[in-house]
């Protein structure tokens, strides 16, 4: 396993903020974004956001914004990732699909914007790991982020 500051999606998270000009706080946790609770009910929407605070890769307090970095396994099976079974009865790679959505239909209701990113959308080998062309990649960071150059800096 890589070493999670040596991972493609630190390498993006460290390029999102040095074209933003920001420092991100990784890993935040929202109050209100939640996952599934351990226990029965697990179904019911009341109880959605009963459970465990979700982690957001990368969040922007004064820009409102969310980056995700997504990893293959966010778009295709993998089964030796997938396979284990969670609290909420569903496979992990069913788990991180609710979970993808929760992300895109709950934090917008906040009023934090979230923007994907793929690996797809980077030079990347056989493996899907990224290649690391690193004035590509910014590049490509700078076009999807523009919207958020603009705004003044802290």
């Amino acid at each position: 396993m890589v070493s999670r500051n040596l991972s493609d999606e630190s390498y993006i998270l460290d390029l999102c903020d040095a074209v933003l000009r920001r420092k991100s706080l990784r890993q935040h946790r929202f109050d209100f974004l939640r996952g599934d609770r351990r226990g029965p009910n697990t179904a019911n929407p009341v109880l959605e956001n009963a459970g465990r605070r979700l982690p957001v890769d990368a969040f922007y307090e004064d820009l409102g914004l969310v980056i995700e970095y997504r990893e293959c396994q966010h778009s295709e099976a993998v089964p030796f990732m997938d396979k284990r079974i969670t609290v909420s009865g569903v496979s992990r790679g069913e788990q991180r699909r609710l979970y993808d959505a929760r992300r895109r239909s709950v934090l917008p209701s906040y009023r934090v914007t979230l923007v994907e990113l793929n690996y797809s959308e980077f030079a990347h080998d056989g493996r899907k790991r990224l290649r690391r062309h690193t004035d590509a990649d910014r590049a490509r960071l700078e076009k999807r982020l523009g919207p958020y150059l603009t705004r003044q800096e802290p």
